[in-house]
């Protein structure tokens, strides 16, 4: 950082996921460690703006890649659940899942920006999902906005 701040530009990459965004059952773990990444990257975002600095999160969906098989580490299954595992394979079932060497192009497009997104999304699958996910949170929002105002006191 303080090379960045002394050249006055910079742009700094956090691969994160789009499990930074939408949580699913039987990744938790997984997924603190997203969203505590998308909310490090965020606030950092505007602490080194003043210096030229960029911060980009990049959100990929499934890809081509070995995540869940052989190099990742799995806990001992539970039986009690069997319901969860089976929920996110059917869900996972039908998913595109993108390609890791085409992702680079879409990562430099940003790089070589002037103006690049606090966020991106790489994959199909993501920018379908995320809209949805976010729609919900605000419908959910404005559906108990009374109850959150009224927590500010009379």
């Amino acid at each position: 950082m303080p090379f960045l701040r002394k050249q006055g530009h910079g742009h700094i990459l956090q691969v994160s996921s789009i499990g930074g965004v939408a949580a699913f059952g039987g990744l938790g773990l997984y997924h603190a460690s997203k969203w505590g990444l998308e909310g490090f990257s965020e606030a950092l975002s505007g602490e080194v703006a003043p210096y030229g600095i960029k911060v980009t999160i990049i959100e990929p969906g499934g890809f081509t890649t070995d995540w869940g098989g052989s190099s990742s580490v799995h806990a001992k299954p539970m039986s009690e659940y069997d319901h969860i595992r089976s929920l996110r394979t059917e869900r996972f079932a039908t998913v595109k899942y993108g390609d890791p060497v085409a992702s680079s192009a879409a990562i430099l497009k940003v790089v070589d920006s002037n103006n690049p997104p606090l966020r991106l999304i790489l994959g199909e699958f993501g920018t379908k999902l995320l809209p949805q996910v976010y729609e919900q949170r605000l419908k959910t929002w404005e559906e108990w906005k009374d109850v959150s105002i009224a927590a500010d006191g009379e």
